[in-house]
């Protein structure tokens, strides 16, 4: 080898050999990309999207006679046959616009079949009644008066008796109707009915108030949300928007024990369709806190008892005690105001109307 190329190779072999001991040293590993941070659950007071819920409607606009004359009707006895019993006596103000009895007490003293339901925010119902055979609060208004174990009355002695009384018969005009009749009468109740519209907290916090609701209250509407209340409980009533099975995953009737009434047959006493036996339309939680006893057959006195229940036959569900006393604390926040009008002025409430 010549002496030119002796220093080119001990360069080229140095080299080589720098690059191979180059691998002794490890490769920086490549920096990992970090995990996309977790999105927050989402809470009551981050939730943009309420839905099925909503908030209250204002109320309609009604006349002021008209309004007046279907309070007037609502508390008056004179619709009963013995004059006893009015509308308020089974929707009292008192209790929510229901009553404090597992069934309604008729004339006479007789035990009616079922549990009165509230009468505030009524007509936000799809239908009237447990199992929806009446369309309209007026078509309601009809039924309990001729009842035999209700009001007990007749239309005929009902219309006869208001129309010989002068007061009636001007408050009548100057409500727009042309004399005393069935269907004016139940037509100015289910005016005066349909103002019963009762907004509260869960409403303000819906348009915007955070601090309507307290914290183990939101906590309530979230887990009431999450559990699969609003599958039923639906729209601004939180519910009366459908009919569902009694016992949709679990037989409640079985559960409840003893012998099983007309009265739980539900829609199917109204249909005669197999399909509906045991449906009932899903009551409205308005003021639900006020209302008990609880179920159209008024068998659960305490409202964590129905809420434990409804969680276990409607949902497949065993509730905890937290997540029970979370819901009734939610619950609690759809109190509503009852409105100023609904109640008569002292000095005009029928004598025998008291709630």
């Amino acid at each position: 080898m010549s002496r030119s190329l002796r220093p080119l190779v001990i360069g080229t072999t140095v080299a080589l050999f720098t690059v191979a001991c180059g691998g002794n040293e490890p490769a920086e590993a490549p920096t990992p990309t970090p995990a996309p941070a977790a999105e927050p659950a989402p809470t009551a007071a981050t939730l943009t999207n309420h839905a099925p819920l909503a908030a209250l409607p204002a109320a309609p606009e009604v006349p002021l006679p008209k309004l007046e004359l279907g309070r007037r009707l609502f508390h008056d006895t004179a619709l009963s046959g013995d004059g006893t019993l009015a509308c308020v006596t089974c929707h009292s103000f008192e209790h929510g616009g229901a009553e404090p009895r597992r069934t309604s007490t008729g004339i006479r003293g007789q035990v009616g079949p079922i549990n009165s339901p509230t009468v505030l925010n009524a007509s936000l119902a799809i239908r009237q009644f447990w199992d929806g055979r009446a369309a309209d609060l007026a078509e309601q208004a009809a039924g309990p008066v001729a009842n035999p174990i209700e009001m007990g009355a007749t239309w005929e002695d009902v219309v006869a008796r208001l129309g010989a009384d002068e007061s009636y018969v001007e408050a009548f005009r100057a409500a727009g109707y042309e004399g005393v009749s069935q269907a004016n009468i139940t037509d100015a109740i289910a005016a005066f009915e349909s103002t019963l519209i009762t907004p509260g907290p869960f409403d303000r916090f819906l348009g915007g108030d955070l601090t309507a609701m307290n914290e183990q209250q939101q906590r309530g509407y979230m887990t009431f949300r999450e559990v699969g209340c609003i599958a039923c409980h639906t729209g601004p009533a939180l519910g009366g928007q459908s009919f569902q099975k009694m016992g949709a995953v679990q037989d409640y009737f079985a559960l409840r024990g003893g012998e099983l009434t007309e009265a739980d047959q539900g829609r199917f006493n109204f249909t005669h369709e197999e399909g509906d036996r045991h449906f009932f339309k899903v009551p409205t939680l308005r003021n639900v806190s006020q209302t008990a006893p609880y179920f159209h057959d008024g068998s659960q006195a305490d409202l964590s008892g129905a809420v434990r229940i409804m969680g276990q036959v409607q949902l497949g569900r065993q509730l905890t005690d937290a997540q029970v006393a979370d819901i009734v604390a939610f619950l609690g926040a759809l109190d509503g105001e009852l409105p100023a009008h609904a109640r008569m002025p002292a000095a005009a409430a029928p004598a025998a109307a008291a709630e």
